[in-house]
Parts: C-alpha cells; structure tokens; sequence
C-alpha cells in the first residue's frame, strides 16, 4: 500500500509554513531596534563587565583631568579638610607664569632629549631582539625571562645597580680608564638625560619585546617562504616581511614609549637627586610634584600639566599619522 506523505503533511507543512513566514528569523530580524538595544547595544552582559573597568577610567584618568583644568584657572592652594577658602578665578595667569618661567622651558627640552634617544633606540632594538627570539629553538623561555626581569624589577633596586656602574668610581669609568668623562655621567649636564635614556630603555625593553613577539606570531611563514625562494636572505625578509607585518605594534610601541618618556619621575629623580645638575635632568611631571607639593604651588602645577597633556596628544597623533599610516 503506498501513503502520500504530501497529502497527509500538507495541513501541518502549510501551517508550519505559514508559521514561518509569519515569523521574522534571528537573521533577517529587520525590527526597529528598541530604547534598551539603542542604550546597552546589543550584548548587554558585555557592558556589564566593562563597567567596573570605567568606573576604574573615570576615578583614576578622568575626572583628575577634569580637576586638573578646572585648578590651572583658579588661584588655588591646599587646605585643611572641610575648610571653606576662597580660590579665584585668575583666568590664563597660571599659564603666563609657567610660560615665563625658564624652569619648565628646560624640562620641556630635557624630556625631548629623552624622546628622541628612547623611542628609537626602543623600536629598533625591540624589533630585533623580538625577531632573534622568535628564532630561537632551544633556551626559547630561558632568553625572554632574561629581557622581562628588568621591567617587573623594583625601580629603586635596578637605580642603585646602575649607581654603582656610572658613579664616579663606578665600573664603567673604571673600564674605560682615562676615556671616562668628567664630570662622571650623572652629573655632567651634557650626559645626565641620556644616560636616563637608556636606562630607561633597557629596564623597559622586555616589555616591548613581548608585544612585538605577539604580533610575529601572526605573520604567515607563507611570507618568509616567498622571499627565501626569491632568493631573499634574512636582512631582506626582515625588512619586507617583518618590519611591515608589525607595523600596528610598532605604533603601539612608539606611542607607549613617548607616553612613558613624557611622564617620566621616577628615574632623574633617583638617579640625579631630583633633577640635577643644574636642571639638566628635570622633567616635567617632576617640575609638578616640586611646584605643586614642595613648594604649595598646586594651581602652577596643574597648568604645567595640562600643557604636558597638550603636547603628548599632539605628538601621538603625529606618530599615529606617520607610523600608523592608512592602516592605523
């Protein structure tokens, strides 16, 4: 005996049918987004665990920013908690002084001396030691440890190292004998900020090693493969596969590395007593906490900082322009 099974599932099919036409499906849902999508978007549970980490923004970057504009305007200065003081508006006169003040022109230019050693010295010998670690077989984990110890290292810890090497009588002027300059590198005005410069770069390294390591991880071998056939060694490959391949973490390098540069405290204030000599190794972060908490100039300070923020905006969004190009 034959069934037709067209004829015994035509009410059912035609009314599932119908069902499903009736029905817009999760992929073609053209309805109108509601009130709760247009806030949350579209995966609410997302924001909700972002939200911790903007409370985070807000509290820590944000709002001291905000603080720190709106105090660059006022006359103001420190006082016992829950007292009621009177602190004017003085419009621009917080930045006429820290333009006529020759101090922060000299910080200014000192931490420009820094950028321009850091940075480079940054880019090139992250890339390359990256390059050479991602080729190493044997030892492979023994070699990064050995580059990230420094930057998890204690600031004050890795300062007196370096102390001990260009002090006076320290190991490098030993070893160098009657080549050694003098005054000694830490106090000689021509050699202070650069001798920051790479140490700041050395203890920094392995960090920047370890971002440049991850992006090599996405460069397809298919690549080295083709040069290597074309008859490319590995001088070309790394100049025509690597160095374009990485080109987004070289942008974050480079802005990382000013951003750190620009904020720089903790180095010329351990290393060189707090600026010295003469000014040769202050900065500006470090002009803030002496004018602002040592001096009681909270109002100076501020404006120092709001002009720092300023330039670093205006130099990241010129790397972003040269560095990142079409693809940043």
């Amino acid at each position: 005996m034959t069934v037709d099974l067209t004829a015994a599932a035509g009410p059912a099919g035609d009314a599932a049918g119908a069902g499903g036409a009736g029905r817009p499906s999760a992929a073609t849902d053209d309805r109108p987004p509601t009130r709760r999508r247009r806030l949350l978007g579209p995966q609410p549970l997302g924001l909700l665990f972002a939200t911790p980490y903007l409370v985070f923004v807000v509290l820590v970057f944000a709002w001291p920013i905000v603080f720190a504009v709106w105090m660059s305007f006022q006359d103001y200065f420190f006082a016992a908690p829950g007292a009621e003081v009177d602190r004017p508006f003085v419009g621009f006169d917080n930045y006429a002084a820290v333009l006529a003040d020759p101090d922060v022109w000299q910080s200014f230019r000192n931490v420009g001396v820094f950028l321009v050693i850091n940075v480079p010295l940054t880019v090139v010998l992250s890339i390359v030691l990256a390059t050479a670690l991602d080729r190493v077989v044997h030892a492979r984990t023994f070699f990064r440890v050995s580059f990230y110890v420094p930057y998890v290292s204690a600031s004050v810890a890795v300062v007196a190292v370096w102390l001990f090497l260009f002090s006076e009588g320290g190991l490098v002027n030993n070893l160098l004998g009657p080549l050694a300059p003098s005054p000694s590198w830490l106090i000689n005005s021509a050699l202070a900020m650069p001798t920051i410069a790479l140490f700041v770069t050395w203890k920094g390294l392995g960090f920047y090693i370890l971002l440049y390591l991850a992006a090599l991880q996405n460069v397809p071998k298919e690549l080295y493969e083709s040069v290597s056939v074309d008859g490319g060694g590995r001088l070309r490959q790394f100049f025509s596969v690597t160095v374009p391949s990485v080109r987004p973490a070289t942008l974050l390098v480079v802005l990382l590395s000013t951003i750190t540069g620009a904020n720089l405290f903790t180095e010329p204030y351990l290393l060189t007593g707090g600026g010295g000599p003469n000014g040769a190794s202050a900065t500006p972060v470090l002009l803030i906490y002496q004018r602002g908490i040592e001096q009681g100039n909270p109002d100076v300070a501020a404006a120092i900082g709001v002009m720092l923020i300023i330039l670093v905006l205006g130099l990241a969004a010129l790397q972003r322009k040269l560095v990142g190009g079409e693809e940043s």
